[in-house]
């Protein structure tokens, strides 16, 4: 199936850059380009992409304001890969909140470029290990957003596992630490994000964090 994508930058030669690269590749194809916020939400309604390429500062409206409105839509949202300059922008807490799905430093490898497109559009989040310790510093100086959450839907192995999620486990490191089969640790995260009504990991840390089930230096 060909991932469809929508490239959202201010700067005309990286939109171009993206869009020759990602137009080479067999399973990507680029379906539109926005040069503000505004616009990347007026062309993803019309578009319906499978990814957005954000970048997060942009004129008339930035990439959070954004984001933001394109995910509060009526219909099938897209997945919201923010495009940044630094991994440790001020805008990480917020951009998932948002409900960006992952982050990608600009000066990342093209291939970086088309793989992060492509973890994306499998429904699975990008955060490296970077992302996810500013983002669990980011809940130690705020706090939870909300009262803690008593998580009823979901059974006691599904919230060790959401846990582990939001320290920044792997499937892989949380199979080895709960003495499970990664097969079995990938069906729980599908059945907690089902029950949670999460779209991606990223979504499930923010969850996590903020109903209180993990805190910051625990």
């Amino acid at each position: 199936m060909t991932i469809r994508v929508l490239i959202a930058d201010d700067q005309g030669m990286v939109r171009t850059g993206f869009t020759v690269f990602l137009s080479s590749q067999p399973d990507i194809e680029v379906v539109g380009e926005a040069a503000d916020g505004r616009e990347a939400v007026a062309r993803t309604a019309e578009l319906r992409p499978d990814v957005v390429l954000m970048d997060v500062r942009m004129p008339v409206m930035d990439g959070l304001a954004a984001t933001r409105e394109i995910m509060e839509s009526t219909g099938p949202t897209p997945r919201i890969l923010i495009l940044t300059t630094f991994d440790l922008d001020d805008y990480v807490y917020e951009a998932l909140r948002a409900g960006a799905s992952g982050f990608l430093l600009k000066d990342a490898s093209a291939q970086q470029l088309a793989e992060a497109v492509r973890v994306l559009a499998a429904g699975e989040a990008l955060l490296a290990p970077s992302v996810t310790r500013r983002l669990i510093a980011e809940f130690a100086r705020v706090g939870p957003r909300r009262p803690r959450g008593r998580l009823d839907d979901i059974t006691g192995r599904e919230t060790e596992v959401l846990a582990l999620i939001a320290r920044g486990r792997s499937n892989q490191e949380i199979a080895e630490e709960l003495i499970l089969s990664e097969q079995t640790v990938k069906t729980h995260v599908g059945r907690i994000l089902a029950k949670l009504n999460l779209r991606d990991r990223a979504q499930a840390i923010v969850h996590a964090y903020e109903t209180g089930l993990v805190r910051p230096g625990e």
